[in-house]
């Protein structure tokens, strides 16, 4: 059996006296070393929105269809990815795993400036990058498994909430970042020359003329200046627990396992977004999850009776009820930071216009905000006040924080779709965007209070062997709300019934209210309030 000096074999966090003297010490590192990893995992994995956007806006040769197929492949992918990296920790351990996860980033970071650099690279190409950037969505459920370990009960909250709400920052800075780096030739003559806007765009600061020189290929290369010190981080400052992994065998044995892993989820993603052209969705995906699941059964060697035992999850009735609270929180923060920039493109990039024969039309609005400008600004609230609702809920008890947030959501979703339908119809849309842009604000901000009261709550419920796993399987679930939330707000806003979606949403958040009420809150609960 393998052992570094990384490899730490004493481990007892539920203790006190060890926690203080030593174990707060150990888990502050791994947890300051996994957060920037976790938030390039995020950036990556959602750097599609505004990669298609701007290729728009430069021109290249592809249908505005096509574009967000490859927003929907990553979004797919990086879901799928996190079945399998779920079970990674307790197979390779977690120093191992966090160093190859955050250096196998640096393919689709590279390939991806790569191939920007030239408008004529084929399309299959881009897909191919789309599916490898879904690692970044993957090591979400590696790097929380990971961390769970580090703390103890009563820490949870604060622990997974840090780690998440920090490492959510991905989402805010990569929504920041790539705008003002595609401004500037950052790299010089290393990454290509510059493109002309053919339309104009938007950055935090402002509008940008069309005719302006851009660097669209800087919005993959510009990871690279992070990944490459982080991964070195991983490598020299993380640990392995062995009384979570007691076999993670030799670094290169367990890089093939977590290689293994990531590959049965990269194949069964390109099933999924395969049948997803042939079936419906609500068919596809859970064929998807459950061919993962299967494939995963069937892998030889060690690795096997290892997923077998932590497959015993599934017969937990918590591991259920969790993953739709989980989906709540978490699938509600990813769906909506997918799916509101297209949200505000198309209902307020266009207004209705009364002609003087009472005809009325929609015709482009001239004063129309800009996506690129705004849209950062929820999953920024949501992220920022993830932790504090690990904080509160370490202290309320988190079903409790959980059952208020969803009465929010609840009434907030109910209000964002009248405000959509306001807006969509108006002659003045504008005049409703301060307020559409509040209610997102709001559903946001409960969603990140929510992740944290989730953590809190899975943290409390599930024993040391199984909360990693726990946790890594209800973010995976949740994880499709990326693929999710913009499909279906997407149907309803062509319709011109864009209230229907939040309306549906609405009702979905009450069934997770009476969810957590019944498991969590309810006199006779299976477990009061954890």
């Amino acid at each position: 059996m393998a052992k570094t000096n990384a490899d730490i074999e004493h481990w007892d966090v539920e203790n006190e006296e060890f926690w203080e003297q030593e174990g707060k010490r150990i888990a502050s590192r791994n947890l300051w070393i996994s957060i920037p990893s976790l938030l390039m995992g995020f950036a990556i994995w959602l750097m599609w929105g505004m990669i298609t956007t701007q290729m728009q806006n430069l021109g290249f040769p592809f249908t505005i269809s096509q574009l967000f197929t490859l927003s929907a492949i990553a979004g797919l992918s990086g879901a799928t990815l996190r079945i399998p990296a779920s079970f990674m920790i307790k197979i390779a351990g977690g120093r191992n795993t966090v160093f190859l996860t955050t250096a196998l980033l640096m393919i689709p970071a590279l390939g991806t400036g790569i191939a920007l650099m030239n408008p004529n690279t084929p399309f299959i190409v881009f897909q191919a990058l789309a599916l490898l950037s879904g690692i970044g969505g993957g090591n979400f459920a590696c790097s929380m498994s990971n961390i769970s370990s580090f703390y103890p009960k009563s820490k949870q909250g604060y622990g997974l909430g840090m780690n998440a709400g920090l490492g959510n920052f991905g989402v805010t800075t990569m929504q920041i970042l790539i705008p003002m780096v595609m401004t500037v030739g950052v790299f010089g003559a290393l990454v290509g020359g510059p493109m002309e806007l053919q339309s104009p765009s938007g950055t935090l600061i402002g509008r940008i003329e069309a005719g302006t020189n851009t660097w669209i290929q800087n919005a993959g290369f510009i990871w690279l200046v992070f990944l490459v010190p982080l991964a070195f981080a991983g490598w020299w400052g993380m640990n392995n627990l062995r009384t979570i992994t007691p076999n993670p065998g030799s670094p290169v044995s367990a890089f093939g396992k977590i290689i293994g892993l990531y590959g049965v989820g990269l194949a069964t993603s390109l099933v999924g977004v395969y049948a997803l052209g042939i079936l419906n969705m609500w068919l596809a995906l859970p064929l998807t999850i459950a061919l993962t699941l299967v494939l995963l059964r069937l892998i030889p060697g060690d690795i096997k009776p290892n997923i077998q035992k932590q497959f015993a999850i599934f017969s937990n009735k918590h591991t259920w009820s969790m993953t739709v609270l989980y989906i709540l929180t978490f699938g509600s923060f990813i769906g909506f930071s997918a799916a509101l920039p297209l949200s505000i493109s198309v209902i307020f990039g266009n207004m209705m216009e009364v002609a003087a024969d009472g005809t009325v039309t929609r015709v482009t609005n001239p004063n129309a905000p800009s996506a690129l400008t705004w849209a950062w600004i929820g999953p920024f609230v949501g992220a920022l006040i993830r932790p504090v609702g690990g904080w509160i809920s370490d202290k309320m008890g988190g079903s409790i924080v959980t059952q208020i947030i969803s009465v929010i959501m609840v009434v907030a979703s109910v209000a964002t779709g009248y405000v959509m339908m306001l807006a969509y119809n108006s002659t003045d849309p504008d005049s409703y965007f301060a307020l559409f842009l509040i209610l997102f604000i709001v559903l946001f901000a409960a969603s990140g209070i929510g992740n944290g009261s989730t953590f809190r709550s899975i943290g409390v419920i599930f024993d040391q062997q199984q909360k990693g796993p726990v946790l890594g399987w209800t973010s995976a679930v949740a994880a499709y709300g990326a693929f999710i939330a913009p499909r279906v707000m997407g149907r309803e806003i062509q319709a011109g019934t864009p209230e229907v979606a939040m309306y549906g949403f609405a009702v979905f958040y009450a069934v997770c209210l009476m969810v957590n009420w019944w498991f969590y809150l309810r006199k006779n609960a299976y477990i009061k309030n954890p």
